[in-house]
């Protein structure tokens, strides 16, 4: 299938590594020019080595995306370096697992500053140039935003809270020609999983095809999902082939979420 990326523009973040990494590459695939951003600015420069090893585009403005200004900063580095934009996701973030009653202010703070405000500012600093364009943009949000995990009870939040802003923010791309759709990914083989499996190891002594087997078990899917996975269907998303979907919040996750 054909998606005729080619020519167009993305912003990624947290494009550093895990899922953003796996957008931002399979983007760069389909020759889109790409803005990639995160804290880490060594793993940033090395998934732009990589892009540009391939003759693609790519420009890297390392940021925290915490800080009210980084906004209007990674917009004006894009509309300077790449001349506009067309694709924005907004991955960028991670949210503290734990018992409610050990999680601070401070945990619930920082899991919303990272992935909902920063979402919400950068919406808003992009927006001028996705309306101008056109353009797209996709949230990259969780599962338990849809099944609330007392264990994970800062990212259930945060994660329907993305999925809110999201349709929220659809109503208004109608008006102004921007498509916004939103992702709920169920367990993606990323390095945070992976520490999570090593911590289990160590605490039960278990094989690891054990313990991943139990958190699929856990969270009622049929396999560890892969950035591939993500990124292939964002991929699709922001493309003309799907130039209907609007407004979606769509759980990709192996069959975890079991309710309509």
């Amino acid at each position: 299938m054909r998606l005729g990326l080619g020519g167009k523009v993305a912003l990624v973040t947290g494009s550093s590594r895990g899922i953003g990494r796996g957008i931002a590459l399979a983007l760069a695939a389909e020759g889109v020019s790409l803005a990639l951003t995160a804290r880490d600015e060594k793993a940033l420069a090395e998934v732009a080595q990589s892009i540009r090893a391939k003759g693609g585009k790519t420009i890297v403005v390392p940021l925290d995306l915490r800080e009210r200004s980084a906004p209007a900063v990674l917009v004006a580095a894009v509309t300077r370096e790449l001349g506009g934009l067309d694709i924005l996701i907004n991955n960028a973030g991670a949210t503290k697992r734990g018992e409610f009653a050990a999680l601070s202010d401070a945990d619930w703070e920082d899991g919303f500053a990272l992935k909902f405000f920063a979402h919400v500012r950068l919406a808003r600093a992009a927006w001028p140039l996705l309306k101008e364009r056109r353009g797209a943009l996709v949230t990259i949000a969780g599962t338990s935003g849809r099944k609330p995990d007392a264990r994970f009870t800062i990212g259930s939040s945060v994660n329907a809270a993305c999925a809110a802003f999201s349709k929220a923010l659809a109503d208004l791309g109608k008006e102004d020609g921007v498509r916004v759709n939103c992702i709920h990914p169920s367990l993606v083989d990323t390095d945070r999983q992976r520490t999570r499996i090593a911590a289990e190891i160590a605490r039960s002594g278990r094989f690891e095809a054990d313990v991943r087997a139990q958190f699929c078990r856990e969270a009622g899917t049929t396999r560890f999902g892969t950035p591939q996975d993500v990124a292939d269907l964002v991929c699709f998303i922001v493309s003309e082939r799907a130039s209907w979907l609007h407004g979606a919040t769509i759980d990709l996750d192996g069959g975890e979420i079991p309710v309509l």
